[in-house]
Order: C-alpha cells, then structure tokens, then sequence
C-alpha cells in the first residue's frame, strides 16, 4: 500500500509555521512536527496466557520503534472489533493492527479501512477475503503436521487420538485440522482420529474429551490447538485416571498449541508431553514493524528476511510473514522428522515471562 503524499500549500506551510506544526497526515488531524506515529491496536481478547503476553509487549516495541499507540479490546466479539475500529479512525490513527478471531467476517471493516488509506496489519490470523498491508503469524498447517509428527512417533503409527480442534470459521483452527488430518492420513493411516471442535471454548474441550474417553478408554493421544482447553484437559485425564507419568503404561500423549509458560512447566513436570511454541513476542514486534514500514511506504516483496522467517504470497496483493515456531519437548530430540526444542531453553518466550 503507498500513503498518500500531503504537499502542503504556501498559506498552509505559512500557518503551520505560527502554530509550529507540520502539514495534515491524511487523516484530518494536523500532527506536530516530530511527533512519533500514531498507530491503534485492537487486542483480540485478554482471557488467556497468550494474548496477555502479547498485551504486555505491545507497548515495549511500540517504544522501541518509536510509535505512539491507541488501544481496545475487542473481547472476541465482531461487533466490538468493529466499533474499536470506528473509535481508532476517530483518534486518527495512521495504522491499525488487529488478531480478527472471525476471518470469514472482516471484510467490511477492511474494505472501509482501505477507502481511508490507513494500512492494517493482521496478527495471528489472515482474513479470508479482502486487503491488509502485511499478515504477521506462523505456519499453522505445521502446527497441526508438528503435533502429528510427534504423536505418531510416540504411538509407533498405531492407535486413537482425539482433536480438539479450535474453531472452523477461523482460519488457525481450520489449518491446524487440515495439517494435523492430512498428516496422519499420509504418514500414520494406522491411527484413528476423533476431531472436536470447541470453538476455542475450554469448557467445551473438556466436555468433549471426556465424552470420547468415556467412549473409547484406549485413547492414548491428544492433540489440543489451543492453550485455552489444557486445564480442562489435565482434570479430566486426572478424573480418569490417566494423568500420569510418560513412562507409566497409562500415560495419554498429550501436545498442546501456543507455547505459554504453563505448557513449558507442565512439558518439565511430565504432565503433558510437547507443545508448539506461538512466537507472541514476535507477532508484537513485527505488527508495529510492519504498520511503521506501511506509514513510511515500505513495500516487501515473498521471500526470506532477515529475521529468521519467510513472507509468502497467500493471494494476490496479500503478504503473509510466517515468523518461526518450534515443537517444544522435555528432551529436544527429533520427532518424525521435525526437531524439536527443549522446554527449558531460554530462548522461548514462555520462559521469559512466566
């Protein structure tokens, strides 16, 4: 997206010097010279380890990247989402950053902030249809291929799994499905696997997965997408019995999605097995990057960059960066081919802010 270039008249450059501010940014509003960007985030939801950690970084790199910030809280709910919107051009923003949990339903508010020339970055998830200057997340197909790959290895190609799958209307849990369903089709046709979607319900999760344990008792395998349903998740193992040791016969494999700091204490402790590690530091960084690059009229073309992840073409006239996000496991080893990090290692996020 290029911004428009403002040329100031003389009687305007006159007049802006008396009030010792700098010409219109676009947006109705006369910004004074040297003021830092002002750019608005909508946080999605602030109900979970995850997109706290990503509330609590925002403003960090903000200041690092020397832009000003407007915030709301759509609370997973569109209708908010859209109001916030309305709220941020008001405060005339230049760039908006967003985490739409409902990627089918945002066109309209992306259709609007396009006819206002303000650049929007989509965090975590891509809209299904319209235009943002740049989608930061990560692969989520290999979400779901690392959690069979890790699975599968661990129950030797054999046996029952259970999904508990996120929510379809959103492009994550449909490509983390479709990555964990083709995957195991192709590589471990020997296990079967129960999907259940939770709409990134915990309570739902738990319900669900012990409707299936109740059902088939010799589910020894568990892939959760989300963070949201592991509490539910270890009740009921614990419920039933299961929620014991890897080297115990009982022991249910359990992988889990986002790589909070409780996912990395219960890799440790033994109480589930592996995780994949959602960079939310970077999603942070790398939203504001790209709202200052946008601003600035930056474009970017597919390809790697120089921050360890590629950008890829999703569509036409749509980038996406797919920043890096490693299987987590208490030994670090390599599981059906994918390596994996160890749970206490440093370098993962969960670890600096637990």
């Amino acid at each position: 997206m290029r911004l428009k270039t403002v040329l100031c008249s003389a009687a305007s450059v006159l007049s802006a010097l008396a009030l010792l501010s700098g010409c219109g940014d676009g947006t109705g509003t006369v910004a004074a010279s040297g003021d830092p960007p002002l750019v608005g985030v909508d946080y999605p939801r602030s109900d979970t380890d995850f997109w706290s950690s990503y509330i609590r970084y925002t403003p960090e790199f903000a200041k690092q990247l020397g832009l000003s910030l407007k915030t709301t809280n759509s609370q997973n709910d569109l209708a908010t989402l859209s109001g916030n919107v309305q709220t941020l051009i008001v405060q005339h923003v230049r760039g908006i950053a967003m985490a739409p949990q409902s990627t089918f339903a945002i066109a309209p508010i992306l259709a609007q902030l396009q006819a206002k020339r303000i650049p929007v970055v989509t965090v975590d998830t891509r809209p299904d249809t319209g235009h943002v200057f740049m989608v930061v997340r990560a692969d989520n197909r290999a979400y779901g291929e690392k959690a069979c790959k890790y699975l599968g290895t661990e129950l030797g190609g054999k046996g029952k799994v259970v999904m508990l799958e996120g929510d379809l209307s959103s492009i994550n849990g449909r490509d983390r499905t479709e990555g964990f369903d083709e995957c195991m089709k192709a590589n471990y046709p020997g296990i079967t696997v129960f999907g259940e979607t939770t709409n990134w319900d915990g309570a739902v999760a738990a319900q669900k997965l012990q409707a299936d344990l109740t059902a088939h008792p010799d589910i020894k395998g568990i892939y959760t997408q989300s963070s949201l349903a592991l509490s539910g998740t270890l009740q009921v193992l614990h419920q039933q019995g299961l929620l014991s040791g890897p080297k115990d016969k009982r022991h249910v494999f359990v992988v889990s999605n986002d790589g909070v700091p409780r996912e990395l204490r219960d890799i440790t402790k033994g109480n589930i097995d592996a995780t994949v590690s959602q960079p939310v530091d970077l999603y942070a960084k790398y939203a504001l990057y790209y709202l200052k690059a946008a601003i600035d009229g930056k474009t970017f073309k597919p390809g790697r960059t120089d921050h360890d992840s590629t950008i890829v073409q999703i569509r036409k006239g749509l980038l996406e960066d797919q920043l890096s996000a490693p299987l987590v496991t208490a030994d670090g080893g390599t599981y059906g081919g994918v390596p994996s990090v160890k749970s206490t290692d440093r370098s993962l996020w969960g670890n600096s802010s637990g």
